[in-house]
């Protein structure tokens, strides 16, 4: 007779995470921007009170994620620090231009970091897009090495490195206009929140969704490279973890 704890959940096992994008960018984007335009007038919650209510939205989402999958992420931590900075910036009205300045200095110390990694054994192109989560990376390599073109293949995966601190570069240099051209008002005063929540909102179609298409560019380019180089179909390049297996 079989065991009916055998199917069991383990509870000590932290629960996988499902993608929810719909969640994420309701939770860390859109309520606290409808919180930061509609609620800091002084007959509402008041600048401060927005702004520390709009806050707590992305970083309880963000600490509720980390107890419930104990997933830990460099990009998660960088989007924490810039939630507590914009915070800081408000609460201890700041000049706004720093406001600017932390919204380029995010990425952009990304788009660093990818391009110092290149000088590194370990890329993060490699973690971001070429992992055996996404591609069947031991497949590809098998089949390069027995084509002779695995330096070739080296040589192109630097490049889409490259193109990749790009993406990053071009946020950067996006969400230091957007900040400057729509946040003018003094740190800490309704205008100021109201023109905060107007800038998280346009953050998303004018410089998240060029990022993501560009992503998207550079993933069609390596999987064009090891197409060529391998001659491996979609199917083939790309990862298939069966169901219930963890790579």
């Amino acid at each position: 007779m079989t065991d009916p704890r055998i199917n069991q959940p383990d509870p000590r096992k932290p629960a996988e995470r499902q993608p929810r994008p719909l969640m994420d960018l309701a939770i860390s984007i859109v309520i606290p921007s409808l919180i930061l335009m509609k609620l800091s007038g002084e007959d509402r919650l008041g600048a401060d009170g927005a702004l520390l209510l709009a806050l707590a939205f992305p970083l309880g989402w963000g600490m509720f994620e980390l107890a419930v999958y104990r997933k830990f992420n460099w990009i998660a931590l960088l989007g924490l620090v810039s939630v507590l900075l914009t915070g800081g910036i408000g609460l201890l009205k700041l000049d706004p231009e720093w406001l600017a300045i932390k919204e380029a200095a995010i990425p952009g110390i990304i788009g660093i970091a990818v391009l110092a990694s290149t000088r590194t054994r370990f890329p993060l192109i490699r973690t971001l897009l070429y992992n055996p989560r996404v591609l069947n990376v031991d497949k590809v390599h098998e089949q390069l090495e027995r084509n002779g073109q695995v330096a070739l293949f080296e040589t192109r995966l630097l490049r889409a490195t490259y193109f990749l601190s790009g993406t990053f570069f071009f946020s950067s240099f996006m969400n230091y206009v957007l900040a400057k051209w729509i946040v003018n008002s003094p740190a800490g005063s309704e205008a100021f929140n109201a023109e905060l929540g107007r800038m998280t909102l346009l953050s998303y179609p004018m410089i998240a969704i060029p990022s993501m298409i560009m992503m998207m560019a550079i993933f069609y380019y390596l999987w064009r490279t090891i197409h060529g180089l391998t001659g491996l179909r979609l199917e083939d390049i790309i990862a298939n973890h069966p169901p219930g297996k963890k790579s």
